[in-house]
Formats: structure tokens, sequence, C-alpha cells
């Protein structure tokens, strides 16, 4: 026991102790340290944004360019942001079938997978709006009366009140929203895409975006539901004015000829 104390007592021990501590430590660190969970997430998005270039330089730059600046052709990507990409390519507006006044929505190309590939790799070109969540654009518990108040104010004068859409001008429209999901609402809104304003969270705020998502789920949910009967504002402008024009110019005629009548009858009379 003795010569067991004295070995403890040895000036070494406490710096054998200490050094075998720090190893130890440093052991643990380096077997439970998210440094490596970080690395792989790197090295993982590295990959993404790469397999996102090489589907760009198929797909996308003969129009937009070969880094995304943009041509004659198309308009610069840099800066546009994920949720652009997103929208555009899940839609199927992009890649365009053919130049116009407007692209309109198609078949999807690509698969959901190749769609984030090609979203990561503009998004590394240049900050701009990211991908929403389901939290972001969920209509659950939004405020569908102020929904609809906003949508009536900055959105009903190209889409409808019940976002059915309708004609603007040089063979440009507003699309119906009755098909498209309350991700893509919340996407265009945030991006401004081809005819429409964007809505950042700095003018809009992301609860507001809900709002009105809110507010086309209730007007468009429910197909056999229609206030009035007949479903009064759903059929856009175009329709509605040509209605009007022919039915009151009608009746104004109608009106005209018969005051003619009897003033004629009144002078022979």
């Amino acid at each position: 026991m003795k010569k067991l104390s004295a070995r403890r007592r040895h000036p070494l021990a406490a710096v054998v102790v200490l050094l075998l501590a720090l190893a130890a430590t440093g052991g643990l660190y380096t077997a439970f340290a998210p440094a490596s969970k970080a690395k792989a997430d790197d090295t993982a998005q590295s990959l993404t944004i790469e397999q996102g270039k090489k589907l760009y330089e198929v797909g996308c730059a003969s129009c937009h360019g070969t880094g995304g600046q943009g041509s004659s052709d198309g308009p610069s990507l840099v800066g546009v942001g994920a949720a652009a990409v997103d929208f555009q390519v899940g839609t199927g507006r992009m890649p365009a079938q053919q130049p116009g006044a407007q692209v309109p929505a198609k078949k999807v190309i690509y698969s959901q997978a190749e769609i984030d590939q090609l979203a990561a790799y503009i998004a590394s070109l240049g900050a701009g709006p990211a991908v929403p969540t389901k939290n972001d654009y969920s209509p659950e518990g939004a405020d569908i009366a102020k929904g609809g108040e906003l949508f009536r104010t900055n959105c009903a004068q190209c889409h409808n009140f019940t976002g059915h859409g309708g004609a603007l001008t040089h063979g440009k429209f507003a699309p119906d929203l009755g098909d498209v999901s309350p991700k893509h609402i919340f996407e265009a809104m945030q991006t401004g895409p081809q005819n429409m304003p964007s809505f950042p969270d700095t003018t809009m705020t992301a609860k507001n975006k809900k709002d009105i998502i809110a507010y086309l789920n209730a007007v468009n949910g429910n197909e056999t539901v229609t206030p009035g009967g007949f479903e009064l504002g759903g059929l856009g402008p175009v329709s509605e004015g040509l209605f009007a024009w022919v039915f009151g110019l009608g009746a104004l005629i109608a009106v005209a000829v018969w005051v003619a009548a009897r003033t004629a009858k009144a002078k022979k009379s």
C-alpha cells in the first residue's frame, strides 16, 4: 500500500492523468461532435448543386446563358432564388415550349428531386427567396375573411375575385388559380412570375399570404356551391363584359324602338 501511495504522489502522475483525460476528451469529441454531420451536409449540398448545374446546362443554358446571366432569349437567373425555380419548373412553365406573350403551365418534365437540384444550383448563383416550407403556405388557422379582403385589393383586378383568371393585354392572361397548389401560389406571390408583381414579406407578410391561400381554398374548394345560384363573377371580365354589352345594348335598342314608335303614333293622332 505504501508503494502504491508513493507512485500516486509521483511528480509526473498529475501530468500523466491530465494527458489521459485530454486524449479521452478529444476522442469523445471526435466521435460525437456535429462537425462531421455538418461536413456531410456540406458535401451533400455541393453534390446537389453540381447535379443541378448539369441539368441546367442541358435544359436551360441555351436561353438563360451558361452561368445564368441571361441572354436575348431569356432573363438573368442570378438572384431569383430557389422559390422561382420551384414554381416555374414545378408548374411546367419551364423549360418553355416556345416563345410568346406568356408561357403557360404544361406537363412537368422534371422529377421533384431534379427540380430541387436545379433550384439549389440557381440559389448558389445569388441570394433570393427560398422554397417555402409546408408551415409557410398551409392555410390551417388562417383568416379567410382577411384573405378575401387582401385578394380583392391586390389580385382580383387580374385573376377575378374568385381566382378564375381573366384576359390581359397583348395576348397575356391571368391564369385560373382553382387547381394551383398552395405551395405554388405562395411562391408566385413571393417571386412575381411573368406579368405578376412580386409581394415579398416586406410588402405582404407570410401570414397575409396564408390568408389569401385560405380564401382561395374556401371559394374554390367545393365546386357544387355557388353563392347566388349562377356563378356570378366567375367567368372573367371579357365574357361578363360581352354579356353586359350584348344584353345591355339590346335593351337600349328595344327602348329606343319603343319610344320612336310611340312618338310616331302620337304625331299621327
